[in-house]
């Protein structure tokens, strides 16, 4: 029984073809998900300039999800961040949850 766990980083979509090369680069990497989100970042950070600034600040984001043995979090974690850091505000998130089960649909195996 491995203890697994679910990478997941909220990244700017332009950084997305960086991020997908450098973590196939990673031996035995399992694989990723993505999908579509906008969000907005802390409103501390941001000064804004208008009312219609405040109502439409969402910008596009990419949420990556990876899941994979303990072992390989920090290797996977610091290809996200260095695959997708531009060094400004808005570049994302990385984080990390426990899983307590984790099944394949094809034959309902527990990959735990």
């Amino acid at each position: 029984e491995t203890p697994m766990k679910e990478i997941r980083a909220i990244v700017r979509p332009q950084r997305l073809p960086q991020l997908r090369e450098a973590l196939r680069q990673i031996p035995n990497f399992p694989g990723l998900t993505f999908t579509k989100a906008e969000g907005f970042t802390a409103p501390a950070n941001v000064v804004k300039r208008t009312v219609k600034d405040e109502l439409t600040d969402y910008s596009p984001k990419i949420m990556v999800t990876v899941i994979a043995d303990d072992a390989m979090v920090p290797i996977i974690r610091q290809a996200i961040i260095d695959a997708s850091s531009t060094g400004q505000i808005g570049d994302g998130i990385v984080w990390t949850l426990d899983l307590d089960s984790l099944h394949r649909i094809r034959n309902g195996e527990s990959m735990l």
